[in-house]
């Protein structure tokens, strides 16, 4: 095998053979396949495209190339639920604790933040004391006990796709269905969770813009289960809208134990819910009652082992901005589009977000809103407040926020839209 005759197979739109998948993804992990190769094939792939089978190949090439974890041993069922990414989107928090009191166990690796999109570890980690890396052992253990873990990936799981993806980071690579198919679900079939549940957002605020590709994506990403003996589901949910009242790491963390605690927005519960009814569904659990874990405390009381088992306090005060600033309403009416891409970049120019992986995040930065699409609002009524450390960024801020939303006469009418768009498997 040589990389340059594989190179040369894809830019010329053929099909790239096992035998050449195998060897290019295991020599680039190795090394011997250079960055700048690697790009070229990335981008041949992009513009060229992959057929199932190559796909499922690729994607079986990555698990390869690094171990796969066993959960058989836990006396529950597993189930793990990955979001595609969006703007408030902390379902996962409430998700995780809610699922496991219903009886399943959570193994959820997460990631962190990337431009305008939020990171569940970087959400957790304003908790004080609580840690995103767990070894194999108290990741097995607290499972058991606690029934949730949200935690890092080891270093082990699927490394060519961690060094592949940072290469398409920087090589305009990143919107390709199979590459990011095949890098989520690599590292969720190595995960060795016994099923999945995927939230593949559409809109604004989402990798995925339109209806079309964000269908292509999740049913080549159920596919890829499919063909690799994991049973999995995809819910296309909405995203031209933030969800939730919150876009920042503290301030997503407080939204979701108001939710475990029997409260918090309509939007936000509705999600949950429906994302953990599918998962204890996979898992077997079909009898259970998510709405009653959340109402009688026990996700709570799941919340609270999940975080104190690695290491955080979960009574602990949350950090809080130094410096806030409120944009208000210039007239009256209703408000009828709220853009979730506007709220993510100025969440993220407020120091909730990071440009580069390696960048810092302010823990208590971000955006609080006071308004919804079909809220009736008067002029000089709190919109949002934007929270940071450092007040120089609310102009940038607010730069981001300049025509992200509409308010229209009080009798226009207003449609919402769905949460959950449609339902593959």
């Amino acid at each position: 095998m040589d990389v340059i005759s594989v190179i040369r197979t894809k830019r010329d739109r053929g099909r790239l053979s096992d035998e050449q998948i195998d060897w290019v993804v295991d020599a680039y992990t190795r090394g011997e396949v250079a960055d700048e190769q690697m790009s070229a094939l990335a981008m041949a792939i992009f513009l060229n495209g992959m057929d199932r089978a190559e796909i499922a190949r690729w994607t079986a090439a990555m698990i390869a190339s690094g171990e796969r974890m066993d959960f058989s041993a836990l006396s529950r069922p597993t189930a793990d639920k990955h979001s595609t990414g969006g703007v408030g989107d902390k379902i996962t928090l409430p998700l995780a604790p809610l699922v496991a009191a219903c009886g399943a166990a959570v193994p959820q690796l997460s990631g962190r933040g990337l431009g305008h999109t939020g990171g569940t570890l970087d959400k957790l980690e304003a908790i004080p004391g609580w840690r995103a890396n767990l070894t194999n052992a108290e990741m097995m253990r607290t499972l058991e006990d606690v029934g949730a873990v949200v935690c890092a990936p080891g270093s082990g799981l699927a490394p060519a796709d961690k060094k592949l993806y940072a290469l398409r980071d920087v090589t305009a690579t990143v919107e390709c269905i199979p590459l990011i198919a095949s890098s989520i679900m690599s590292k969720k079939i190595a995960e060795g969770t016994g099923s999945l549940v995927l939230d593949v957002k559409v809109g604004s605020g989402a990798f995925m813009k339109e209806l079309g590709a964000a269908r292509e994506l999740a049913r080549t990403m159920v596919g890829l289960g499919a063909d690799h003996g994991l049973p999995t589901v995809a819910l296309l949910t909405d995203m031209n809208t933030p969800l939730g009242l919150t876009a920042g790491n503290a301030l997503e963390v407080r939204e979701s134990v108001e939710v475990l605690a029997g409260g918090g927005p309509a939007d936000v519960v509705e999600l949950t819910l429906a994302l953990a009814r599918e998962m204890l569904d996979a898992a077997g659990l079909k009898d259970a009652d998510p709405a009653k874990a959340l109402a009688d405390g026990s996700a709570m009381d799941a919340w609270r082992g999940m975080i104190a088992a690695q290491g955080g306090d979960p009574l602990a005060p949350l950090p809080t901005a130094r410096e806030t600033h409120v944009v208000t309403a210039a007239e009256s009416g209703v408000l009828t589009r709220l853009d979730a891409m506007g709220v993510g970049l100025a969440a993220w120019r407020l120091g909730a977000g990071r440009a580069r992986k390696e960048d810092p995040v302010q823990a208590a930065a971000g955006v609080e809103l006071h308004a919804k699409p079909g809220d009736s609002v008067f002029a000089g009524q709190a919109l949002m407040t934007l929270h940071t450390d450092t007040p120089e960024r609310f102009a940038y801020a607010l730069e981001a926020l300049a025509g992200s939303y509409d308010i229209a006469p009080a009798d226009t009418p207003f449609t919402a839209a769905p949460i959950v768009l449609e339902r593959i498997a």
